[in-house]
């Protein structure tokens, strides 16, 4: 059976990539930075009659805490499939340029950016055992460079200094990563679930978790042909998904 890890898998589009992948024969482990949560959403999921799944404490910003999960995680495989980094936060609004200040670009960077880095160095080893890893990075369409440049953009106006940036730097971490795997069976993608109403966006969202879900797993589950160091958005590009940077 593959495994696959999931950050910031208690609710929202993190539990329902879960519940994709356990549809399609993995066992998951939930992360989550309140292990009461993650047991909840085990809960949840088992009522489902989806049971090969497992919440593992796992807070991105705390060093030791991301070395525990990959303690925990190791005494129960030796091998992970799928990560996918997905805890994520927005900083709260507004997010202005001029008055942002440097703290809050320090706790987004911290979660958005580091909490990457940290979580997939620490699962490296178990990855590279898998005959066909995979890494997805939970982007946003909202942080391309190109298209916040483009005043035709829908999306234009919607500016978010703080956030934007964290999500374009862990953008910039993919390409990276990618770069530094293409000659592996790693297939390594920034991949955006659409605008989808969850509480990370207080339910303003057009789309639903679910379909977020379903988009982030789609590429946890590619086959060797498919692409790595792409940033995907089919809410954006629906004819393959790839956006620009």
């Amino acid at each position: 059976m593959k495994t696959a890890l999931i950050t910031g898998a208690n609710k929202g589009i993190g539990f329902e990539t879960a519940r994709q992948l356990l549809k399609n024969g993995y066992f998951v482990f939930i992360g989550s930075r309140n292990i009461e949560n993650g047991e909840s959403a085990v809960r949840q999921l088992e009522k489902e009659g989806l049971g090969n799944t497992k919440a593992v404490l796992l807070d991105v910003t705390d060093i030791d805490s991301v070395k525990n999960a990959r303690a925990e995680i190791g005494m129960q495989t030796d091998i992970l499939d799928v990560l996918i980094n997905n805890a994520g936060i927005n900083g709260g609004m507004p997010q202005a340029a001029l008055e942002a200040p440097v703290e809050s670009f320090d706790k987004v960077m911290d979660t958005n950016l580091y909490g990457v880095i940290r979580v997939t160095q620490a699962f490296m080893d178990l990855l590279r055992k898998s005959a066909a890893p995979r890494i997805v990075n939970v982007s946003s369409s909202g942080c391309s460079l190109t298209l916040h440049s483009d005043p035709s953009w829908m999306y234009y106006s919607h500016k978010a200094a703080v956030y934007t940036a964290s999500k374009a730097a862990m953008n910039m971490y993919t390409i990276n990563l990618a770069y530094e795997l293409k000659d592996t069976a790693f297939r390594v993608n920034a991949v955006c679930p659409g605008f989808v109403a969850t509480d990370f966006n207080n339910h303003r969202g057009t789309g639903t978790a679910e379909q977020g879900g379903a988009r982030i797993a789609r590429y946890a589950l590619i086959g060797e042909e498919g692409p790595t160091g792409k940033f995907i958005s089919e809410e954006y590009n629906p004819e393959n998904g790839e956006t620009p940077w």
